[in-house]
């Protein structure tokens, strides 16, 4: 019955086995859909005071805090894997924190001056700068507060204002990671009457109000200090429509690129915008993403190699043109040998 059943009731299928390109590693290969290269990778450095410093994340285990001289050698060993640009994100020293955020705009401060030394001796690495006040402010927000309120457009002012100081500085991109309204477009209008009409724009354009933010927020130093939530200004996780309206606005304001943050949770919100929008598409695989890998890994839950492959690639095949990742050094190597 059986031998009956294979010889023609397989008829159905019109002829298609559709394992058999599945059965070899070779054939696997000739077929792959998607294709994960060490250029689609953008690495996230946390940087710190010190020479010769670093100092671990607890709850991202295999991720240091660098120091300026380190971050060099970082971005040298990331150019020689072939990876095309770093994202700097500065732990600003809590006696430099305030109210007003005023360091975010000091011409000296920590992220400018890891932005110089990198530039100055890696010139052919692009350099990310994250253009928000959480990293600078007393109170943890992403925006100036006044009586528990999350101000906008004074926030703008200082952001534009440090977004020049980046600039100057080094940054080949700036990436404002705040939602504010209208910041897109106050920057680029900004860096362009300062004279950086060449300096980029990254706009998270998509970010979501999400637990899985907590270990970038010990990194920074800003969750300890966090006052309230970011409600007010990051979206609501619940919604999917507004995100293709955030999208469209900071595209109409200048940005020059977008971003979706979170990732793994938000691969629809990446497929979207990649549908509807003619710019390129970033996802960040951010650091609660980061930590389920690596804890469940060590706990045996999965295979930690595997895990990080086939995530990454999700990003690929929903659509990004690129990833922030913190696994982006180790797999850069492992895709160049």
């Amino acid at each position: 019955m059986a031998e009956h059943w294979n010889k023609h009731d397989m008829d159905f299928l019109g002829g298609r086995r559709l394992r058999r390109s599945r059965r070899t590693e070779w054939s696997r290969a000739m077929v792959r859909e998607t294709v994960l290269t060490p250029a689609d990778l953008i690495w996230p450095l946390f940087v710190i005071e010190g020479q010769n410093e670093k100092t671990q994340i607890k709850s991202m285990p295999g991720v240091e805090r660098l120091s300026v001289d380190l971050c060099v050698e970082a971005a040298r060993a990331a150019r020689d894997a072939g990876i095309p640009a770093l994202a700097l994100f500065p732990n600003t020293p809590d006696h430099l924190r305030s109210e007003n955020a005023a360091e975010a705009y000091n011409p000296d401060n920590l992220m400018c001056r890891a932005l110089s030394a990198i530039k100055s001796a890696v010139p052919d690495i692009g350099l990310i700068a994250d253009v928000a006040l959480d990293e600078y402010s007393s109170d943890g927000q992403d925006g100036l507060v006044r009586d528990g309120e999350i101000l906008n457009d004074e926030t703008i002012t200082v952001m534009a204002r440090s977004a020049i100081v980046q600039a100057k500085a080094g940054a080949d991109i700036v990436a404002p990671s705040d939602m504010m309204d209208g910041r897109v477009g106050a920057i680029r209008a900004v860096l362009d009457g300062e004279g950086f009409d060449q300096v980029q724009i990254m706009s998270y354009a998509a970010k979501y109000a999400s637990c899985f933010y907590g270990p970038f927020r010990e990194a920074v130093g800003s969750g300890s200090r966090l006052r309230g939530d970011k409600r007010t200004y990051q979206m609501d996780f619940a919604n999917s429509d507004e995100a293709l309206r955030e999208i469209a606005a900071d595209i109409e304001e200048g940005a020059d690129s977008i971003m979706v943050k979170p990732g793994l949770p938000y691969l629809d919100i990446v497929r979207r915008a990649k549908d509807n929008f003619n710019v390129p598409i970033y996802a960040y695989q951010v650091s609660g993403e980061y930590a389920m890998i690596e804890f469940a890994a060590a706990a045996g839950a999965l295979d930690r190699t595997r895990a990080i492959h086939e995530s990454l690639h999700a990003f690929k095949r929903a659509g990004a043109n690129g990833v922030l990742t913190y696994f982006a050094l180790e797999v850069a190597r492992e895709l160049g040998r």
